[in-house]
């Protein structure tokens, strides 16, 4: 193998990464379609390993080299395997496997003579703030693995000089950098102090360029990719021969930031200071690699390879360098054309989902139904041709056979499902009718069916400082006028008071009703009180009005995207909470039959804590045991894709299932799978397809609008469209209908004696499994994600 892959690509490549080739079985690149060179591997713990290895393996050959490093949640595990190796050296386990990969164990790296050179930030911002980049780099890099401060060269924005030496808040109040000033008139003073600050900030950005250079560029450099293919903060569209600079960041980039920096308003306003991709392939010696993981970057992964050389791909930059890489898992590679070709040519037998996965791909390409589609047509399709040709059938066999099996599953998500018990459970708030709340629909209307619906996290991360002071200021109000007065002395604000929290509902309902704003507004405010009240455990007005005062200065003083405090963190989520009690109100459920259970794994940190049984997994299972259900709904994202919240509440799901059905015997649990804005299913995975009219959209619109207030501004957006979810779901759904109405044909639709098929416009996609199945899926998936 070894020699055959030196001989192939005539490439000179490293003992660890000789030793992670050979494991994979793949080629490091297949030419002519890759255009740079590819390693793959099973899961995203392996990625961080191999990276890490790769490093300490650079890092030996070059001690007082140049090294830039990314932030964020990618580097996740290459961190922490770069600080086991480091700290753990002469234990028995590195030196395995060290010796494994051709490392020499008697030269133990030393970090503190590289030279660090920081790859973007934001501007303006506070470095001392938690969500700059310089403070993670500190506290990840130089405080963890030992590199020197004084070697480095960072984008400190509290250094960076200003006009007069005022402060940035000084110049820039509102936070929001006009890049037009660069060009035109300052028309103020207040303008003329933004003009020369940022002249001085590109007199910094050139510096700095220059500074690089000097050393003779970036000799390691190491990067994820973004949605739009961002390399750095070079977006889509980026000119590869751009060096260090101010600039602003298109939609993806700033969707992708919402998060850090407390929510898109602000990340559109705010610029960033990024190296350029010119900087990073100024040494033609550099080793530049990019990781990614997960099925969710396989298209622009996939994108960065195989395309030429274009500004709209920033990756593509890399092709220059000899010793650029992608590294990859499995999933991220999943579109890659000759590795996917490979893949499914190794499958004994072609499994029935590769087969149907091809061969649906080939009729949307070609914009024909399965069963139009001929030789010539098959012959275009590499994939689709293999699997054609291994199942021995004719292209009108196979398409008729795909089209009854589309036909099959579309009758499922339309038969009448009775006597059943639903346990419907989901990571965040806003999961469970993004993914399938047409389906509800139907679900609720016969009364044989009973539902619980429960959210395992308490989703106080989406939740903005803005959204929550508008809330407050509203409380304030009703509490300076006396309108909760009487309700106090009738204890109506009591935690123990189910029926008030119901009545809380109820007038947010009848405001829905009425169009009466002022209703609504009560209806929020004696919800948050009674929140207060619990947390706080005080019942006495004029307390609780101190307390909303010092909340009203903490949100306005607290600078957003900052970790809260306890406290303020619970009272987030129980809004979070009250919203899903508004939306199932909608179908005439009662606050009884919603559970929360904010599992204790989700602390709103950059890198999330692994479930615990006693923590998480128990509170779960005994949810279960008091719902005995029949069926449970689940988040079932593939590997890398989604938030990391949906994986980590899929294996607290898992691990009390199996618990139960130790201790009870009971085995004949169905899982129904389900994925929503942040990933899709393939219909060849799906087994339940459910149509869409548009009255269900109608009614998804309508309820997510009214119901999760703290959502239907987008504040924490998909980077895939700019607006609420609840229009990337129907946006998502209808894209899912057309593959369907494709591959069946329009007259199937037209024609269909259904009106449930006529009408349809949308097409849910969902997985049913057995509990056996649910296991074997969750196990692999765990695999891939934590190498366990």
């Amino acid at each position: 193998m070894k020699n055959r892959i030196a001989e192939k690509t005539n490439m000179k490549i490293s003992n660890v990464e000789r030793f992670y080739l050979d494991k994979s079985g793949k080629d490091l690149q297949y030419k002519p379609t890759e255009k740079i060179p590819v390693i793959q591997v099973d899961n995203f713990p392996e990625l961080g390993r191999l990276t890490a290895l790769r490093f300490i393996e650079w890092v030996q050959q070059n001690p007082r080299g140049v090294v830039s490093l990314p932030t964020g949640k990618t580097p996740e595990h290459f961190i922490k395997w770069v600080a086991k190796i480091i700290k753990e050296w002469d234990t028995e386990q590195i030196k395995i496997l060290l010796k494994n990969v051709s490392i020499d164990l008697s030269n133990k790296p030393s970090l503190s003579q590289l030279r660090f050179v920081q790859i973007d930030e934001f501007y303006p911002i506070d470095v001392n703030q938690h969500n700059s980049f310089y403070y993670y780099i500190q506290k990840y890099y130089f405080r963890n693995l030992g590199l020197d401060p004084a070697k480095a060269l960072f984008m400190n924005i509290n250094e960076i000089e200003t006009a007069e030496g005022l402060s940035l808040d000084h110049i820039f109040p509102e936070k929001i950098v006009d890049l037009s000033l660069r060009t035109r008139w300052a028309s103020s003073r207040q303008e003329r102090l933004q003009k020369k600050t940022i002249e001085l900030v590109d007199e910094f950005c050139t510096d700095y360029e220059r500074k690089i250079r000097e050393m003779g560029g970036i000799g390691f450099f190491l990067g994820g990719i973004g949605p739009d293919g961002h390399i750095g903060f070079n977006v889509q569209g980026s000119d590869h021969f751009s060096t260090t600079r101010l600039i602003q960041t298109n939609y993806e980039t700033q969707a992708a930031a919402a998060t850090d920096l407390g929510g898109i308003e602000i990340a559109k306003n705010r610029l960033v200071i990024t190296i350029g991709l010119d900087t990073i392939t100024y040494n033609p010696e550099a080793t530049a690699i990019i990781i990614a993981a997960g099925e969710a970057k396989a298209n622009i992964v996939r994108d960065s390879i195989q395309k030429e050389t274009s500004n709209q791909f920033p990756a593509t930059s890399l092709q220059k360098l000899p010793n650029a890489r992608f590294y990859l898992t499995n999933g991220a590679a999943l579109r890659m054309l000759e590795r996917r070709y490979i893949d499914v040519k190794n499958q004994e037998p072609v499994t029935q989902q590769s087969f149907e996965r091809a061969i649906i791909n080939l009729a949307v390409d070609t914009s024909k139904s399965l069963t139009e589609l001929t030789e010539e047509d098959y012959k275009s399709s590499k994939i689709a041709d293999l699997v054609l040709r291994i199942s021995g059938k004719s292209p009108a066999e196979a398409g008729a056979e795909i089209k009854n099996s589309i036909i099959e599953r579309f009758k499922r998500g339309m038969q009448s499902v009775e006597n059943e018990t639903f346990l419907h459970t989901a990571p965040h708030h806003d999961d469970i009718m993004l993914g399938y709340l047409p389906y509800i629909n139907h679900l609720v209307r016969t009364p044989r069916n009973k539902h619980h619906f429960t959210y395992l996290t308490s989703g106080f991360t989406a939740v903005t400082n803005n959204f929550m002071l508008g809330l407050l200021e509203d409380l304030c109000t009703f509490l300076d006028h006396g309108d909760f007065d009487k309700r106090f002395k009738e204890r109506y604000f009591d935690p123990n008071f189910m029926e008030g929290r119901n009545r809380d509902v109820n007038l947010y309902l009848d405001s829905i009703a009425a169009h009466s704003r002022t209703l609504r507004k009560e209806a929020v405010a004696r919800r948050l009180l009674r929140n207060m009240v619990e947390i706080y455990e005080e019942d006495n007005p004029t307390y609780l009005r101190d307390r909303v005062y010092e909340l009203i200065n903490y949100f306005k003083t607290q600078y957003p995207g900052k970790k809260d405090i306890t406290f303020v963190q619970k009272l987030k989520g129980m809004m979070r909470e009250w919203e899903v009690e508004v939306l199932w109100a909608w179908y005439g459920f009662g606050v009884e039959d919603i559970s929360h259970l904010r599992l204790g794994f989700y602390q709103g940190d950059i890198f999330t804590e692994t479930p615990e049984v006693h923590r998480d997994v128990l509170p779960v299972l005994s949810l279960i045991k008091k719902i005995k259900p029949t069926v449970v709904t689940v988040a079932l994202d593939p590997e890398g894709s989604g938030p990391d919240t949906h994986y980590k509440v899929l294996q607290a799901v898992t691990e009390a299932l199996r618990f139960y059905r130790e201790e009870t015997g009971i085995n004949n649990i169905r899982i129904w799978g389900y994925r929503n804005v942040w990933y899709r299913f393939h219909p060849a995975e799906a087994n339940i397809y459910v149509p869409v009219s548009l009255g269900s959209f109608s009614i998804t619109e309508d309820s997510f609008m009214y119901s999760f207030g703290s959502q239907k501004d987008a504040s924490f957006p998909s980077w895939e469209y700019d607006g609420p979810f609840s229009r990337l779901a129907q946006r998502i759904q209808v894209e899912q209908y057309k593959t369907i109405r494709t591959c069946l044909g329009d007259d199937f639709f037209i024609n269909n004696e259904n009106r449930r098929v006529k009408a349809a416009k949308g097409m849910i996609y969902l997985k049913e499994l057995s509990l056996d199945e649910f296991f074997d899926h969750s196990r692999e998936l765990r695999k891939l994600t934590e190498n366990v």
